[in-house]
């Protein structure tokens, strides 16, 4: 359902059966994790022309796996962390949870 380095390929397959008997496969809810307690691999500040993709490209090794920093900043839209009130503000940047694959 979900490629393996998705934030939601971990969570496990939930299964609803509609009073027809038609069953619906879903993935259950995923909770924020405490972002303190994600190991962190380098603080930066983010500058005026950050965006979250290219500081996950240049810290993590690839833009999508920008919802690791929102995790790591106890994020929940990941606009926040680069926006103009974030200008000068730090980011806690998290050891990777997946290899980048070359």
């Amino acid at each position: 359902m979900f490629e393996e380095r998705s934030r939601y390929s971990v969570l496990e397959d939930a299964i609803f059966t509609t009073p027809n008997g038609h069953t619906i496969v879903y993935k259950r809810r995923r909770f924020l994790p405490q972002g303190e307690k994600i190991p962190e691999l380098i603080e930066i500040s983010v500058g005026i022309t950050d965006r979250l993709d290219t500081i996950t490209a240049r810290t993590i090794g690839d833009p999508q796996q920008f919802w690791q920093v929102c995790d790591a900043n106890n994020c929940m839209n990941p606009f926040d962390l680069t926006g103009e009130q974030a200008v000068g503000s730090s980011l806690r940047i998290p050891v990777p949870q997946f290899q980048v694959r070359s």
